[in-house]
């Protein structure tokens, strides 16, 4: 099961940082100004291989990126979070160790791989290659650190069956912490 299916609200930052730089919005705006038409496609959208392939390169533009987004990102997250309510909720924050809202948050869960699986994945999803693969982990908080900050940990490398049952099992631990009694 995941969250969502147990009736716990999910709130995914990549998703609010995908609708903040649609057409139209003031994000794109300023992304446009500071880095120029080079990381706009021909629909007007964010292009988002351009962006990756500028900001895992240069760590100037990286942090100007996230000057423009990460504001706007934590204030919508907070604005969802309000608005959805629940026993509790699962904010995902793929960088919430270098980022503000994690004072916002409660716990910590990490659902951790090993590294040759995160290179896998950002080449199946996102890279064009393993350098920028290794570039964009590189650009992120260790997996050391990570881990070290977490209250709780699922495997990702695991079965999805077993990946499961550890939802299941934080999930009636959450209730227990959030004072609910246990339900199916």
């Amino acid at each position: 099961m995941v969250a969502s299916e147990l009736g716990i609200p999910v709130i995914d930052t990549d998703v609010i940082a995908r609708e903040l730089v649609m057409p139209g919005q003031p994000a794109l705006k300023e992304i446009r100004n500071r880095f120029g038409n080079a990381v706009i496609d021909a629909s007007g959208c964010l292009d988002r291989s351009a962006m990756r392939r500028l900001i895992f390169a240069d760590d100037v533009a990286r942090r100007d990126l996230e000057a423009i987004l990460h504001p706007r990102i934590g204030a919508e997250t907070r604005r969802q979070a309000e608005a959805a309510g629940g026993i509790y909720q699962i904010i995902v924050v793929p960088l919430l160790v270098t980022s503000p809202l994690r004072g916002f948050v409660d716990r910590i869960l990490v659902v951790d791989c090993e590294e040759q699986t995160q290179i896998r994945r950002l080449l199946a999803r996102d890279a064009e290659s393993e350098a920028q693969a290794r570039r964009m982990l590189a650009a992120q908080t260790s997996r050391d650190e990570r881990l070290a900050y977490a209250d709780d940990v699922i495997d990702n490398d695991a079965e999805l069956s077993a990946t499961r049952r550890a939802v299941n099992r934080l999930h009636r631990d959450y209730l227990r912490l959030a004072g609910q009694p246990d339900r199916p």
